[in-house]
């Protein structure tokens, strides 16, 4: 049975809830701020109450928020109640900022493939048709602007043809595209929730330095899988190809972070410039065909042959 504690928390844990939700749905421009925060009152619920009532609140969320807005916030009150419910109880059970984090990506993964799910069964949304229209005028749109101001000649045929080959592959990736979607959403919620906790429970939960950030060892084979399995396999309409391509991509992400991570973890040993990982950072954005190679091979680097550890002994 739920204590009277435990019921109270969950109304007004429920009711704000409600009225962000609510103003995310109902007004403009606001609304897309309060969006990253609707997993918030999830995740401190959770964390106070454990696994349980967790669900027991996000049951309750999606009941009251059909009766409340419209049928179109079910999707919104998935997403955001099974990230905040993983990313929550996480915290209850004392894991460390990055393992919740971890924790955190997967629920809102999985909140997301609920998206997916339920609006195309609910409301006859083909998210992969849409996207492929939503391209293909995008494509046509930029061919003519490209035409209209260079001209038709051999070069300009030759860079649309690999444009729309690149363009082609987008509905591939879409799980990667998830999964980083997820990441991002795991990190604002769960910022944001150490930063309420912080103040009201005097709580110090909060991140390690983003310096100090080092992945398992491990993904470097999931890395190179992926690479050889996209090499290897000609069929790109395979299950094999999809799987090991987005496997590539986002364990391709995962290392360049951690190749920044690096950079800023040399910069405070050698007691360089702070301004210098942040510029790294900036023209890496600007440049990614070439600096985001070079930021991932870094990366591989630090974790293959320990660079932090041979930094520690040279000082």
């Amino acid at each position: 049975m739920m204590g009277s504690k435990q019921i109270t928390d969950g109304a007004l844990m429920t009711g704000v809830y409600l009225i962000m939700l609510l103003i995310n749905v109902f007004v403009p421009f606001v609304g897309i701020l309060v969006f990253f925060a609707l997993p918030v009152p999830f995740i401190i619920y959770s964390y106070r109450h454990g696994f349980k009532p967790g669900v027991f609140m996000v049951l309750t969320a999606i009941i009251l928020s059909l009766l409340v807005a419209t049928i179109y916030s079910l999707p919104i009150t998935l997403m955001a109640g099974v990230g905040g419910l993983f990313t929550g109880i996480a915290l209850n059970k004392k894991r460390s900022a990055y393992e919740t984090l971890a924790v955190g990506t997967v629920g809102f993964l999985l909140g997301l493939v609920s998206v997916f799910l339920v609006t195309q069964m609910l409301f006859g949304v083909n998210w992969v048709d849409e996207i492929n229209t939503m391209l293909d005028e995008s494509f046509a749109m930029t061919e003519g602007m490209m035409d209209s101001i260079i001209g038709e000649n051999e070069a300009t045929e030759e860079q649309m043809q690999v444009l729309q080959e690149q363009v082609q592959q987008f509905p591939d990736i879409i799980p990667s595209l998830f999964a980083i979607m997820a990441l991002g959403l795991a990190f604002i919620s769960q910022l944001l929730s150490y930063k309420i906790l912080n103040r009201m429970e005097q709580k110090k939960l909060k991140f390690a330095k983003f310096r100090d950030f080092k992945l398992p060892t491990s993904i470097l084979w999931y890395y190179f899988f992926g690479m050889i399995f996209t090499w290897i396999n000609i069929d790109t309409e395979s299950m094999v190809y999809l799987a090991a391509i987005n496997i590539f991509i986002v364990t391709g992400l995962l290392i360049a972070l951690q190749g920044f991570a690096f950079i800023f973890y040399y910069t405070h040993v050698k007691k360089l410039s702070k301004a210098i990982p942040v510029v790294i950072i900036i023209l890496t954005i600007l440049l990614p065909t070439v600096l985001l190679y070079l930021v991932r091979i870094l990366g591989i680097i630090d974790l293959g042959f320990s660079l932090r550890n041979r930094l520690k002994e040279d000082k």
